[in-house]
């Protein structure tokens, strides 16, 4: 019976493994592999025969790793991943002075953008790919890193923290001026502009008025799902936004938003990039996230 060079179980179980493990979900792995969820399952038992080990405790509706599987997640993942970076490098020789950033719409359009513009002054041969979406950012090999407020569940993924910002109740000037000095109650009757995101880390005005001691029930009268909609709506007079006071500063700066005091709370979680380990980084990326961590550090904003 023939060996394997690097005695390994076939390469179809631990596809089928990694993906099944990454969205613990045999169903959801089906669907990204484009098989039967009994084909997953068929290689995952395969896989547990090879190692004489359990890798997933079965329940009705998911599956959890056990202590094996997590462990073998951990080193494919990575793997995988480095895998990813080197075949994407031989595809394009050229990559190596690209880079590729996410964030949402709204950190693009009120900080990020601005930001690119100015490290292509400073590194004009750089060519740096924006993507923006409002929702997370999952299972993207062509990111270097991303901008996200709190942590990523993929321990894997480096996190450098850039800053924590401060949450303010905004409106425009007219709404501002009228409820100067309101209370938490008053301020709680107000049309509030509610943010309806697939990610849950952002804090929400009910978590707010909780974390500052207003106990009653917020009533959800208005939500949108996109930040930079519901920070027009509030330019427009329609309703307050929970204002993140660093990222919308310039907002704030031209007058065409207005905090509305004394309310304010320190954020539950920081905003970091969050991508690839430093040594997976390209030249081009390395010096992009340089950039980006001491124009943070800089700014008295």
């Amino acid at each position: 019976m023939s060996r394997r060079h690097y005695n390994l179980p076939p390469l179809t179980t631990l596809s089928a493994f990694e993906a099944a493990a990454r969205h613990q979900s045999f169903k959801n792995a089906a669907e990204e592999l484009s098989v039967t969820p009994g084909a997953v399952s068929h290689q995952i038992k395969a896989l547990e025969g090879y190692l004489e080990t359990v890798l997933f405790q079965r329940k009705h509706r998911s599956v959890d790793l056990t202590d094996d599987g997590k462990a073998l997640y951990e080193v494919l993942s990575t793997s995988f991943r480095r895998i990813s970076q080197t075949l994407s490098t031989i595809r394009d020789r050229s990559s190596a002075q690209k880079v590729t950033i996410g964030s949402t719409t709204a950190v693009a359009a009120l900080w990020l953008s601005p930001a690119v513009i100015r490290f292509w002054r400073e590194m004009p041969d750089v060519n740096v790919d924006q993507i923006s979406q409002d929702r997370p950012f999952k299972d993207r090999p062509d990111l270097d890193f991303f901008i996200r407020y709190g942590r990523d569940r993929d321990s894997n993924l480096s996190h450098t923290p850039l800053f924590r910002d401060h949450l303010v109740p905004v409106g425009s000037p007219q709404v501002a001026e009228n409820l100067a000095g309101v209370s938490l109650e008053e301020l709680a009757s107000q049309r509030l502009i509610h943010l309806d995101s697939e990610d849950r880390s952002w804090t929400t005005w009910p978590e707010w008025f909780q974390q500052l001691g207003y106990q009653s029930k917020i009533p959800i009268e208005s939500s949108v799902n996109s930040y930079s909609v519901a920070l027009q709506l509030a330019r427009k007079g329609a309703g307050l936004v929970l204002g993140w006071q660093r990222l919308i500063h310039p907002m704030l700066q031209s007058g065409k938003l207005v905090a509305i005091g004394p309310h304010n709370l320190t954020a539950p979680n920081q905003f970091y990039l969050v991508g690839r380990p430093e040594e997976e980084l390209s030249e081009s990326a390395r010096a992009l996230k340089n950039w980006i961590v001491q124009e943070v550090h800089a700014s008295s904003v």
